[in-house]
């Protein structure tokens, strides 16, 4: 399947399907002899996993993973890294009744009209379960990147309206929303439960913070670093918009305002988010990006089935009522991976 690859000098390609036996990842271009182990990784998987709370899907999986290949001793071999986990807690049959109609939000009908057949067993490939075998991937490439004393941290700043007006980084991961505002939490919270009561879903916003990344990087014209990290994010199913630094709120500033003037010390500001013409300046790179509400919900919609016929639709399931949570893991292994390779391609630049 086209498009199943990511990365340049250090490559990913992800397989498997939502319902399927398992999902996972072959890594290349990974650096030989750095220490890991499958602990290591199953961190950022356990953080990822379905089942954790109230606002996530209620399936069970584990997600515990198996090192097949790269590594031997505790350490990378350089060749190919095979990383695997099996599915387990499948109902494909919660899909029979609807396996013929197209769910409003999903990608159903257009994998329909791409390859004229689909796995519509929970989404099969266009699933959000195939972000598991990316987390995994991006676990490797953040070992490489502690080598390097790069940080990267993701945290929700926005869910169904309600916005975080204080950053503490501590608050993150000690509430179930993964908010960097810890009575903003508590609200947002409130808001996911009461609308997965009434069988719908929303949307918010997710902020990347890149610490550590030294100057020089990106490749211009058209693998300008901002570029590549925004398709990373992008190529996510769920990210439907991102922006760097002020973002947007550039529209509105001057020039005299906007530009990052610098003294001796380095940059004044950072309202271009760390990245210049396409290069890192050495600056924190910062963006946020737009998480669309959950498309699978039981509340009736329209449609319409294979046959071209009008239909009312519920779809019955077990759902995450908000994919936040869930998604900072995922934001943070897809940047893991392009900062690395970027690392990789500046080395190839200067040997």
């Amino acid at each position: 399947m086209a498009g199943s690859t990511f990365g340049e000098r250090l490559k990913m390609t992800t397989f498997g399907e939502s319902h399927g036996v398992s999902v996972g990842v072959i890594v290349e271009g990974v650096t030989p002899g750095v220490e890991l182990d499958e602990a290591y990784i199953q961190v950022q998987m356990d953080r990822r996993r379905p089942g954790q709370s109230s606002v996530t899907t209620p399936r069970k999986e584990y997600d515990k993973i198996r090192i097949l290949s790269g590594v031997f001793e505790g350490r990378t071999t350089g060749t190919p890294l095979c990383i695997m986990l099996n599915n387990t807690d499948m109902i494909p049959s919660a899909y029979d009744d609807i396996k013929s109609m197209y769910r409003p939000g999903h990608a159903d009908f257009t994998y329909d009209m791409k390859y004229g057949f689909r796995d519509y067993r929970g989404s099969g490939r266009a699933s959000g379960r195939e972000t598991a075998a990316r987390v995994a991937a991006g676990a490797v490439a953040r070992k490489l990147l502690e080598r390097r004393g790069v940080s990267i941290l993701a945290y929700t700043t926005e869910i169904g309206g309600i916005r975080c007006e204080t950053f503490d980084a501590n608050a993150i991961d000690r509430n179930i929303v993964r908010a960097c505002d810890a009575e903003a939490a508590v609200r947002m919270i409130e808001r996911v439960e009461r609308l997965a009561d009434e069988g719908d879903s929303c949307g918010g916003i997710v902020e990347c913070r890149i610490g550590g990344v030294a100057a020089g990087l990106g490749e211009p014209v058209f693998d300008k670093l901002d570029a590549e990290l925004a398709k990373a994010m992008l190529s996510v199913g769920a990210i439907k918009g991102i922006e760097f630094g002020a973002g947007f709120q550039a529209a509105s500033m001057r020039g005299s305002e906007h530009n990052d003037q610098m003294d001796a010390d380095g940059f004044v500001t950072n309202h271009a988010g760390g990245i210049v013409g396409g290069i890192s300046t050495g600056s924190d790179i910062v963006f946020r990006v737009v998480v669309k509400p959950t498309s699978s919900i039981s509340l009736a919609q329209r449609t319409v089935d294979a046959e071209g016929r009008e239909r009312d639709i519920s779809t019955i399931g077990r759902h995450d009522p908000c994919i936040c949570p869930r998604i900072v893991p995922v934001i943070e292994a897809m940047a893991c991976m392009v900062i690395e390779d970027h690392y990789k391609r500046q080395a190839a630049l200067l040997d």
